[in-house]
């Protein structure tokens, strides 16, 4: 509809409006007036003027919205109300069975499939997706079968099956099998299989099958299977069958079978199997067969055995506590064998115990220190040395 079109319909429709609603009548005596009221003229002015307002809420915009490009049915005006359609920018309600050039809403954007290459655009608000939904830069709440982000997600989202943003989440997310970003994470990711992110992350990520970051995580993450770190592990880890960071670790890690390190590893560490690190270890080491390191250092029990170059503390193991050759033992330690191949520092207890240089006391029914003189290298029950 064009502006001189619209303009003689408004005229058309105020001249009928305005038009005097009484014909002329024969004037009657006083007496003979009777006061009847006005009821169908009054009326029809009424919905002459509710019609003219009608008009200019409902054409006006479609007509706007076509001049700007706009493939929507737009009710409201200066962008803000009501959008039906493949709106660009809208502030309101936008209703839209999939985006192709959006470049924001404001409000409430109800999809039904995900964007278009190209086609997302930043969305504050709630997203809803009925099932997919998606933006580049999604804030606020997001609910849907799907949800996705080319670049950031923040706030709170649900996605029954899935979810992620390809650069960064910031928020809470739920996700009945997997939700991860490509970037960093701040905040929280739980779903039902996997859950991870490419990059750092400071926050909380459960996945019931496995969980993961490929840099470095501040937090906690857990993973019905494996859970681990490609960096630095500052927090909570625990894995079903495995627990494991690229780099160092400080903090608590548990795994049904085996916690390892590639760097030092600072806290308490439990594993049904092994716990190893290619640095040093300290802290409270338990596993169920063995516990090794470059250096262990704190506690450490093992069912097996404990072993390292360097080994300072309690050290308790039912097979066997070792230091590799050259190494240095400096504690307690209790084992079946206590094997020292370099100088041992305190005590040890065990069936069998040697070491090469002894400063300190061996207790068992055999006791060898190779550097101890001539009399006192083998001795039954004890043996000691000197500094």
């Amino acid at each position: 509809m064009n502006h001189f079109h619209r303009r003689n319909v408004f005229a058309a429709l105020t001249a009928y409006a305005v038009r005097r609603p009484y014909r002329t009548r024969r004037v009657e005596p006083k007496s003979a007036r009777v006061e009847r009221a006005p009821t169908v003229p009054v009326a029809k002015t009424i919905a002459a003027f509710l019609l003219i307002v009608a008009l200019h809420l409902i054409v006006a915009p479609r007509v706007a919205g076509a001049q700007r490009g706009d493939r929507a049915l737009n009710i409201g005006a200066n962008n803000v109300g009501l959008s039906i359609g493949d709106s660009r920018e809208w502030t309101g309600v936008r209703l839209n069975f999939r985006d192709h050039r959006l470049r924001r809403v404001t409000g409430i954007n109800a999809t039904i499939w995900e964007p278009r290459q190209g086609g997302h655009g930043d969305v504050t608000g709630l997203a809803l997706g009925v099932p997919l939904a998606g933006g580049r830069r999604v804030r606020g709440v997001q609910v849907g079968v799907g949800i996705e982000a080319v670049e950031n997600l923040s706030g709170i989202g649900v996605g029954v099956l899935g979810m992620g943003a390809g650069e960064r989440i910031n928020g809470i997310y739920a996700a009945g099998l997997g939700a991860g970003t490509g970037g960093e994470l701040s905040g929280i990711i739980v779903a039902g299989l996997g859950a991870g992110a490419g990059g750092d992350a400071r926050g909380i990520i459960v996945g019931g099958a496995g969980a993961g970051v490929g840099g470095s995580i501040r937090g906690l993450v857990v993973g019905g299977l494996g859970a681990g770190a490609a960096g630095d592990v500052r927090g909570i880890a625990v894995g079903g069958l495995g627990v494991g960071a690229g780099g160092e670790v400080r903090g608590v890690m548990a795994g049904g079978l085996g916690v390892g390190g590639a760097g030092d590893m600072t806290g308490i560490f439990v594993a049904g199997a092994g716990i190893g690190s290619g640095g040093i270890i300290r802290g409270l080491s338990i596993a169920g067969l063995g516990v090794g390191g470059a250096g262990v250092r704190g506690i450490a029990v093992a069912g097996l055995g404990v072993g390292g170059e360097t080994l300072t503390g309690l050290m308790v193991a039912a097979g066997t506590v070792r230091v590799i050759d050259g190494g240095t033992f400096r504690g307690v330690g209790v084992s079946a064998m206590n094997y020292i191949q370099g100088s041992q520092h305190g005590l040890t207890i065990g069936i069998v115990n040697y070491t090469r240089q002894l400063h300190g006391v061996q207790l068992g029914l055999v006791n060898i220190a190779r550097a101890n003189p001539p009399g006192r290298r083998v001795l039954p029950l004890i043996n000691w040395g000197g500094r």
